[in-house]
Protein backbone atom coordinates (compact mmCIF):
# COMPACT_ATOMS: atom_id res chain seq x y z
CA UNK A 1 0.00 0.00 0.00
CA UNK A 2 1.52 2.96 -1.22
CA UNK A 3 1.92 6.48 1.35
CA UNK A 4 -0.78 8.27 0.49
CA UNK A 5 -3.35 5.64 0.19
CA UNK A 6 -2.14 5.04 3.80
CA UNK A 7 -3.00 8.35 4.75
CA UNK A 8 -6.39 8.01 2.54
CA UNK A 9 -7.59 4.65 4.17
CA UNK A 10 -6.33 6.11 8.05
CA UNK A 11 -8.42 9.00 7.54
CA UNK A 12 -11.32 6.89 6.65
CA UNK A 13 -11.36 5.05 9.57
CA UNK A 14 -9.86 1.93 8.13
CA UNK A 15 -8.93 -0.04 11.49
CA UNK A 16 -6.53 -2.25 9.47
CA UNK A 17 -4.12 0.35 9.37
CA UNK A 18 -1.59 0.52 11.75
CA UNK A 19 -1.59 3.25 14.32
CA UNK A 20 2.24 4.13 14.35
CA UNK A 21 3.47 7.49 16.34
CA UNK A 22 4.90 8.40 13.08
CA UNK A 23 1.30 8.27 10.82
CA UNK A 24 0.09 11.38 12.88
CA UNK A 25 3.19 13.23 11.60
CA UNK A 26 2.77 12.56 7.96
CA UNK A 27 -0.75 13.05 8.29
CA UNK A 28 -0.10 16.67 9.63
CA UNK A 29 2.94 17.33 7.34
CA UNK A 30 -0.01 16.25 3.83
CA UNK A 31 -2.54 18.02 5.63
CA UNK A 32 -0.35 21.39 5.77
CA UNK A 33 0.62 20.77 2.35
CA UNK A 34 -3.02 20.57 1.49
CA UNK A 35 -3.73 24.09 3.03
CA UNK A 36 -0.39 25.89 1.19
CA UNK A 37 -1.95 24.22 -2.08
CA UNK A 38 -5.19 25.88 -1.23
CA UNK A 39 -4.03 29.32 -0.50
CA UNK A 40 -1.71 29.33 -3.78
CA UNK A 41 -5.18 28.55 -5.81
CA UNK A 42 -6.95 31.15 -3.82
CA UNK A 43 -4.20 33.78 -4.43
CA UNK A 44 -4.48 32.87 -8.03
CA UNK A 45 -8.00 33.12 -8.58
CA UNK A 46 -8.64 36.30 -7.19
CA UNK A 47 -12.40 35.35 -6.50
CA UNK A 48 -14.29 37.88 -4.21
CA UNK A 49 -13.73 35.50 -0.88
CA UNK A 50 -10.13 35.19 -1.90
CA UNK A 51 -8.95 36.96 1.12
CA UNK A 52 -10.90 34.58 3.54
CA UNK A 53 -9.84 31.97 1.99
CA UNK A 54 -6.33 33.14 2.10
CA UNK A 55 -6.48 34.17 5.87
CA UNK A 56 -8.66 30.43 6.52
CA UNK A 57 -5.59 28.58 4.38
CA UNK A 58 -2.77 30.69 6.56
CA UNK A 59 -4.62 29.55 9.74
CA UNK A 60 -5.18 25.85 8.68
CA UNK A 61 -1.68 25.30 7.61
CA UNK A 62 -0.10 26.56 10.99
CA UNK A 63 -2.51 24.65 12.92
CA UNK A 64 -1.39 21.66 11.18
CA UNK A 65 2.22 22.27 11.08
CA UNK A 66 2.12 22.34 15.28
CA UNK A 67 0.09 19.48 15.17
CA UNK A 68 3.11 18.24 13.21
CA UNK A 69 5.62 19.55 15.64
CA UNK A 70 3.69 17.78 18.69
CA UNK A 71 3.58 14.16 16.43
CA UNK A 72 7.27 14.17 16.36
CA UNK A 73 7.15 15.37 19.91
CA UNK A 74 5.34 12.08 21.07
CA UNK A 75 7.37 10.31 18.29
CA UNK A 76 10.54 10.87 20.21
CA UNK A 77 8.99 10.61 23.55
CA UNK A 78 7.04 7.47 22.81
CA UNK A 79 10.97 5.89 21.75
CA UNK A 80 12.43 6.54 24.75
CA UNK A 81 9.71 5.75 27.11
CA UNK A 82 9.56 9.10 28.39
CA UNK A 83 7.08 10.28 31.52
CA UNK A 84 4.15 12.61 29.63
CA UNK A 85 5.07 11.13 26.53
CA UNK A 86 1.09 11.73 25.28
CA UNK A 87 1.22 15.52 26.40
CA UNK A 88 -1.31 17.43 24.16
CA UNK A 89 1.07 20.68 23.98
CA UNK A 90 4.00 20.78 21.89
CA UNK A 91 5.44 23.05 24.48
CA UNK A 92 5.56 20.30 27.42
CA UNK A 93 8.43 18.49 25.39
CA UNK A 94 10.20 21.84 24.26
CA UNK A 95 11.71 22.87 28.06
CA UNK A 96 15.54 22.44 29.34
CA UNK A 97 13.97 20.65 32.25
CA UNK A 98 12.31 17.53 30.28
CA UNK A 99 15.73 17.39 28.42
CA UNK A 100 17.66 17.36 31.47
CA UNK A 101 15.31 14.67 32.66
CA UNK A 102 15.55 12.31 29.71
CA UNK A 103 18.26 13.63 27.62
CA UNK A 104 17.99 12.61 23.54
CA UNK A 105 19.64 13.47 20.53
CA UNK A 106 16.42 14.69 18.70
CA UNK A 107 14.58 16.55 21.97
CA UNK A 108 17.75 18.46 22.69
CA UNK A 109 17.86 19.60 19.07
CA UNK A 110 14.04 20.58 19.55
CA UNK A 111 14.39 22.35 22.71
CA UNK A 112 17.60 24.17 21.20
CA UNK A 113 15.33 25.58 18.34
CA UNK A 114 12.56 26.33 20.16
CA UNK A 115 14.99 28.38 23.02
CA UNK A 116 16.11 30.08 20.49
CA UNK A 117 14.12 33.50 19.67
CA UNK A 118 15.38 33.94 15.85
CA UNK A 119 14.16 30.06 15.02
CA UNK A 120 11.94 28.95 12.38
CA UNK A 121 10.54 26.99 15.32
CA UNK A 122 10.35 29.83 18.03
CA UNK A 123 8.62 31.71 15.09
CA UNK A 124 6.06 28.83 14.64
CA UNK A 125 5.29 28.39 18.14
CA UNK A 126 4.32 31.82 18.41
CA UNK A 127 2.68 32.17 15.24
CA UNK A 128 0.42 29.40 16.12
CA UNK A 129 0.00 30.67 19.89
CA UNK A 130 -0.84 34.22 18.21
CA UNK A 131 -3.86 32.70 16.64
CA UNK A 132 -5.62 32.21 19.61
CA UNK A 133 -5.22 36.00 21.04
CA UNK A 134 -8.13 38.93 20.20
CA UNK A 135 -7.34 40.84 17.43
CA UNK A 136 -5.91 44.39 19.20
CA UNK A 137 -6.28 47.07 17.51
CA UNK A 138 -3.67 49.72 17.21
CA UNK A 139 -2.82 52.10 20.20
CA UNK A 140 -4.29 55.76 20.07
CA UNK A 141 -3.43 58.29 21.83
CA UNK A 142 -7.12 60.56 22.35
CA UNK A 143 -9.99 59.61 20.92
CA UNK A 144 -12.21 62.14 18.30
CA UNK A 145 -15.85 61.81 19.99
CA UNK A 146 -17.11 62.97 16.42
CA UNK A 147 -15.38 59.31 15.24
CA UNK A 148 -17.30 56.39 14.63
CA UNK A 149 -18.12 54.07 17.23
CA UNK A 150 -17.76 50.78 15.00
CA UNK A 151 -14.07 50.35 13.29
CA UNK A 152 -12.59 47.76 11.11
CA UNK A 153 -9.78 46.08 13.09
CA UNK A 154 -7.12 44.50 10.50
CA UNK A 155 -5.35 41.39 11.01
CA UNK A 156 -2.77 41.01 13.95
CA UNK A 157 0.69 42.10 11.93
CA UNK A 158 2.59 39.02 13.10
CA UNK A 159 -0.28 36.90 10.70
CA UNK A 160 0.16 39.60 7.96
CA UNK A 161 3.83 38.49 7.66
CA UNK A 162 3.36 35.28 7.80
CA UNK A 163 3.42 34.64 4.02
CA UNK A 164 3.13 31.52 1.92
CA UNK A 165 6.68 31.01 1.58
CA UNK A 166 7.76 31.11 4.95
CA UNK A 167 4.61 28.79 5.84
CA UNK A 168 6.11 26.34 3.57
CA UNK A 169 9.89 26.62 4.69
CA UNK A 170 8.59 25.41 7.87
CA UNK A 171 7.03 22.63 6.53
CA UNK A 172 10.16 21.55 4.92
CA UNK A 173 11.98 21.68 8.05
CA UNK A 174 9.75 19.86 10.19
CA UNK A 175 9.02 17.17 6.94
CA UNK A 176 13.49 17.38 7.00
CA UNK A 177 13.88 16.48 10.76
CA UNK A 178 10.97 13.65 11.18
CA UNK A 179 13.52 11.82 8.01
CA UNK A 180 16.40 12.82 10.22
CA UNK A 181 15.27 11.67 13.32
CA UNK A 182 13.42 8.73 12.04
CA UNK A 183 17.00 7.98 10.97
CA UNK A 184 18.34 7.70 14.61
CA UNK A 185 14.91 6.24 16.07
CA UNK A 186 14.99 3.11 13.89
CA UNK A 187 16.97 0.99 16.00
CA UNK A 188 13.47 -0.04 17.31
Amino acid sequence: MGRRTQVFSYVVGNASVAQELYTRTNQKIFYAGLALESWRKAEQAHNLNALAVIQAERESALFHLYGALLGLCHEIAGYYRLPGYDAPRAESFLRPDVLEAAPSQELGELVELAQSPESWLANLLRAYNQMFRPPQPAREGKVDPAAALISVVSLDEAEQLLDHETLEMWRQQLKGLAQRFRQTLSEW
